[in-house]
C-alpha cells in the first residue's frame, strides 16, 4: 500500500491525542490509537512490528518496528526513536486546533509537531524514498510511551530488548544540532503536616507555613553546596540547580495552617549519583525534621531520571557530526537518552526548536523539512549500508 503524502502523514499524527498526565486521569491518554496508525505504515513499508504492553501504566504502549534484509534482527544498524505522547494543553492560550495540523508563515501547528510526534512523518517520508532491499545493516524505528512523565516506555524497553545497535537518535527537537549530553532530574515533595487551630491563639497549633519556611532555609543552603560542590565545564549551568517550583499551604487568614507542600526539582548532571542527591537533601532536612518528628515527608513525584552522556571521541558521535556538519553540544533539560543509551551510543537529534516545546501554540518551521529529510537518508545510509 502506497504511504499517504507526508503532510498527511503528520496531520494523522497531530490530531491522534496522545497526552500524559500522571494526577488528572481523565487527562492521561491511551497512545494505542497512535501505535497502531505508525504500525500499519510501516508495516506497509516491509517492517516487523512489535507493539509492547507497558506494565503499571494507563493502556499505554511501545512500537519496535524492525527492517533486516539477513537472520540477524538484533546487532548492529541504526535505532531511530520518539516519544508518542505530548503534554497537557491550555485550550484558552492557543489560538489553533491543538489536534489539526496548521500550515500557515511557513511553519506547521499543533500539539506534538516539534516535540516530537512530528519525528515520525520525518522518518516515514525519508523510507519512502530509499531502496531499502539494498540495506546491509537493520533499521529499527521505536515509539514510547510516557516520555513526558516516568519516561516508563524506555525505561520499559532499554530493561527488556535484545537489542544492541551501533548508534540511536532520538529525534527530539534540538534544530537539527547533535546532542551528546543532558542533565537528569529528581523531583519531590516535601509535605509539612502542622496542627490546625484559631490564628488568635497560635500556641495551640503548628503552622505548616511556618515549618515550610524553616524546610526552604535549609533547601536554599543546599542549593549552594550543590553550585559549589559539583562542576562539569560541559554544561551552560555547570552544577546541578534546585528550583522550588510549586507550594501550596494554607486555606484562610485566621486559621494556623495545617498542611503546606512544596514541590522542588533538582536537574543533576551526568556524573551526579541520584541517590547520593537524594541523601544530601534528606541530610539537609534532618534538622528540621527532628525539631518536628513525624511532621515532614519527603516523597519522589516521578522516579528520578539520571544525567546522560555519549563521550566526545566516540566514533558514532564523530560520524554523525560529520554527517550534519555541526559539532555536537550539552543541554540543561532531559529525554530517554538515558535508558536507551545503555543499549547503544545514543544522540539526540531531530527537527524543530526545543523554545516550542510545551507552548502554547506550539510549531515547527517548514525550513526543517528539506534539510530533515536528508538527515535521515544521511544517517540510515551512514549505518545501514
Amino acid at each position: 500500500m502506497t504511504l499517504p503524502s507526508f503532510l498527511t502523514l503528520y496531520n494523522e499524527l497531530i490530531s491522534t491525542p496522545t497526552i500524559s498526565n500522571v494526577t488528572n486521569e481523565e487527562l492521561d491518554y491511551s497512545n494505542k490509537p497512535l501505535i497502531d496508525k505508525l504500525a500499519s505504515w510501516f508495516e506497509d513499508l516491509g517492517f516487523a512490528i512489535d507493539i509492547q504492553a507497558i506494565p503499571n501504566t494507563r493502556h499505554k504502549y511501545n512500537m519496535l518496528a524492525t527492517y533486516s534484509n539477513s537472520e540477524n534482527k538484533t546487532q548492529g544498524g541504526l535505532l531511530l526513536s520518539g516519544h508518542s505522547d505530548t503534554v497537557p494543553f491550555d485550550d484558552g492560550q492557543w489560538s489553533k486546533d491543538p489536534f489539526k495540523l496548521t500550515e500557515e508563515n511557513n511553519k506547521l501547528y499543533g500539539l506534538g509537531t516539534a516535540d516530537m510526534k512530528g519525528f515520525f512523518a520525518f522518518i516515514l517520508d525519508a523510507l519512502r524514498d530509499i531502496d531499502l532491499k539494498k540495506l546491509t545493516k537493520p533499521i529499527y524505528i521505536l515509539a514510547t510511551a510516557d516520555e513526558e512523565t516516568s519516561m516508563a516506555g524506555a525505561a520499559f524497553f532499554a530493561k527488556n530488548t535484545k537489542l544492541q545497535p551501533d548508534c540511536t537518535i532520538i529525534g527530539e527537537p534540538t534544530s537539527l544540532i547533535p546532542i551528546r549530553a543532558h542533565k537528569g532530574f529528581i523531583s519531590n515533595s516535601i509535605k509539612v503536616i502542622g496542627k490546625s487551630g484559631h490564628s488568635s491563639d497560635p500556641d495551640k497549633g503548628i503552622n505548616a507555613i511556618e515549618v515550610m519556611n524553616l524546610v526552604i532555609e535549609r533547601l536554599l543552603v543546599l542549593k549552594q553546596k550543590f553550585k559549589e560542590q559539583y562542576h562539569n565545564d560541559g554544561f551552560s549551568v555547570p552544577y546541578p540547580t534546585l528550583n522550588l517550583g510549586v507550594i501550596h499551604g494554607g486555606d484562610a487568614a485566621n486559621r494556623i495552617c495545617g498542611c503546606c507542600e512544596l514541590v522542588i526539582d533538582i536537574r543533576v548532571l551526568p556524573d551526579n549519583d541520584v541517590d547520593s542527591l537524594y541523601h544530601a537533601l534528606c541530610e539537609a532536612l534532618q534538622p528540621v525534621m527532628n525539631k518536628y518528628p513525624n511532621r515532614i515527608a519527603i516523597e519522589y513525584e516521578v522516579a528520578p531520571i539520571p544525567g546522560y552522556e555519549c563521550k566526545k571521541d566516540h566514533p558514532a558521535l564523530q560520524h554523525i557530526e560529520k554527517l550534519v556538519g555541526h559539532s555536537a553540544q550539552t543541554v540543561n533539560y532531559s529525554t530517554e537518552a538515558p535508558y536507551l543509551n545503555q543499549i547503544s551510543p545514543t544522540i539526540v537529534l531531530g527537527p524543530g526548536s526545543i523554545e516550542q516545546a510545551h507552548q502554547p501554540d506550539e510549531f515547527i518551521s517548514m525550513d526543517f523539512l528539506k534539510p530533515t529529510k536528508i538527515a535521515i537518508e544521511q544517517l540510515i545510509k551512514g549505518f545501514c549500508l
